[in-house]
């Protein structure tokens, strides 16, 4: 089975990776480099990708996968946008990130909003390419749900009847923004093969 290495140390994306990829033998980069970080300094989800995907390819001398992902709420312009993971502040709580939104909500019946999942493959020598998954769903009131993590428990999928937390790791990655951004790597990668 061919490695695959996935540039996070985020146990969560880890998963949602081993559950889409079940083809590869997926490898967080912290069982190969302890404490590998790379400032996100990019404005946009494919400029912090392609940070992460390109330093990694560099330190490990192969190819390797990152992505950048977050939620992004229509009425507050597109924020959190990149910084999803520090939204209520520099130690990433979900929980906290998840109350400052809802906060800033209130009872705004304006709650339109989009996971965005940009992957970046970046092998050493080569070209470093990128593939953007989108879904759409409104942000609830409060926390319904126990699975997953992020903003999952309070992102509504009309389709589904049912937040991203309410959701079985099967039948998310079935529907994510993870999931429509790896099928398009998946797409470009068996066409590498022919």
């Amino acid at each position: 089975m061919e490695d695959i290495v996935i540039a996070t140390n985020n146990q969560g994306k880890i998963n949602d990776f081993k559950v889409i990829f079940p083809q590869y033998n997926v490898i967080g980069i912290s069982e190969l480099i302890e404490g590998f970080d790379v400032e996100e300094t990019g404005d946009t989800f494919e400029a912090n990708a392609k940070l992460k995907s390109e330093a990694a390819a560099k330190a490990l001398n192969k190819r390797v996968i990152a992505d950048d992902s977050g939620l992004e709420v229509m009425s507050l312009n597109g924020a959190p946008g990149v910084y999803s993971a520090r939204f209520a502040g520099e130690d990433k709580d979900d929980d906290a990130n998840i109350e400052k939104l809802l906060k800033i909500l209130g009872d705004s019946e304006a709650r339109d909003a989009q996971f965005v999942c940009v992957i970046s493959m970046s092998t050493p020598g080569g070209p470093t390419v990128q593939f953007k998954g989108v879904v759409e769903g409104e942000i609830t009131l409060q926390k319904i749900g126990e699975n997953g993590f992020g903003y999952d428990p309070i992102f509504y999928l009309p389709e589904k009847n049912k937040t991203m937390a309410q959701l079985s790791a099967e039948e998310k990655n079935e529907v994510s923004h993870r999931r429509r951004a790896i099928d398009q790597l998946q797409t470009y990668l068996n066409r590498g093969d022919d």
